[in-house]
């Protein structure tokens, strides 16, 4: 492939001709919600550093064969483009493209001095894990994540729940009716309506233990600028939606979800934690997931966060996402964990 470096900034540009570039190649490939370059160009608006470059691979027809945003973050390595708030790895390649090969060809373009390609959050389930022991690549595995297939009924996965999470859900239910608590469930989905729908969220969440660690969403912060956009990015299009449930009018948990190419992720989640007792996230979901497995444009629902006690009430389907290191020279890394044995 040829490789040709950008500015990032003239890919997150408003009408930049690289965006539409960038969404053919996902949608043609991976077909990820989480690819979707209103994601990449909202998070480089937010959170880019300036450093940022945007390389487009082109094989020997001039079509795109690869794309991918990252930056140089030392003298010896280059890395994807990888805020917190984006689960995946700023990356796209077309599948008759090895990992390996993507990144032998961007190392031509870089500066000769980088010897590393840090390829940062990658799902098995878009790129296929590289097999061990090629002297030029390191595996490094990041955090198991869950999905759940939503082919089929809900009352199919209902029932193949657990026992304790269905007989806990009744019991809250019947609590919250004893006490003549009405349950609400709302769907957001217009863009005019998601800067408030983000600015509630960022309430319950600020009010939560998230507060103290300075990582809630707040609409005068990066996170909730970020959100604000990227809601509003996508329900310009009608993919994307704010999960509310409220007791007696009051917001007591909210998720906030994009969706794509068959698949909603649970982009952000949290609730109010006065309210813990009667688990009001799980109640929001067991009431919003019925409308789910109706939908038959729908077919998978993606967590994408580190897998929690409380994922694995919902589902078994749990895979492994992984770091990929690619170096220039095979024997640097050999050398280094030499060094570091000796160490």
């Amino acid at each position: 492939m040829d490789w040709t470096l950008i500015p990032a900034t003239e890919f997150s540009a408003h009408q930049s001709a690289h965006q539409p570039d960038w969404d053919r190649l996902n949608a043609s490939e991976v077909a990820s919600p989480m690819l979707d370059a209103r994601m990449v160009a909202c998070a480089l608006e937010v959170f880019a550093s300036g450093r940022e470059l945007c390389a487009i691979g082109q094989d020997s027809q001039g079509r795109n064969a690869a794309m991918l945003v990252g930056a140089q973050t030392g003298p010896l390595k280059f890395t994807l483009f990888q805020p917190s708030q984006c689960p995946l790895g700023a990356m796209l390649k077309r599948a008759d493209v090895s990992l390996a090969e993507m990144a032998g060809g961007l190392f031509q373009a870089l500066p000769r001095t980088v010897q590393q390609i840090g390829l940062s959050q990658l799902d098995p389930a878009l790129y296929a894990r590289p097999a061990a022991g090629q002297s030029r690549l390191e595996s490094l595995d990041y955090i198991e994540t869950a999905r759940i297939s939503l082919d089929g009924t809900f009352e199919d996965y209902w029932a193949a729940r657990g026992k304790n999470l269905r007989q806990n859900m009744k019991k809250q239910r019947n609590r919250l009716s004893r006490d003549g608590v009405e349950i609400v469930l709302r769907e957001v989905t217009e863009a005019s309506e998601m800067a408030d729908a983000v600015a509630t969220y960022g309430r319950l969440e600020s009010a939560s233990w998230k507060s103290a660690k300075g990582t809630a969403v707040a609409p005068d912060n990066e996170q909730g600028r970020f959100y604000t956009r990227l809601m509003e990015a996508f329900a310009a299009t009608g993919q994307a939606r704010v999960i509310m449930l409220a007791f007696d009018g009051e917001v007591v948990a909210c998720d906030l979800c994009v969706e794509g190419f068959g698949t909603i992720v649970i982009l952000k989640t949290t609730y109010d934690e006065r309210f813990s007792r009667f688990s009001p996230a799980m109640l929001m979901r067991e009431q919003w997931f019925p409308s789910l497995f109706a939908r038959e444009d729908l077919h998978t629902l993606e967590f994408y966060g580190r897998v929690m006690d409380w994922h694995r009430k919902w589902s078994e389907d749990i895979r492994v996402l992984y770091h990929l290191n690619v170096w220039r020279n095979g024997w640097l890394p050999a050398l280094l964990k030499r060094v570091r044995k000796s160490g």
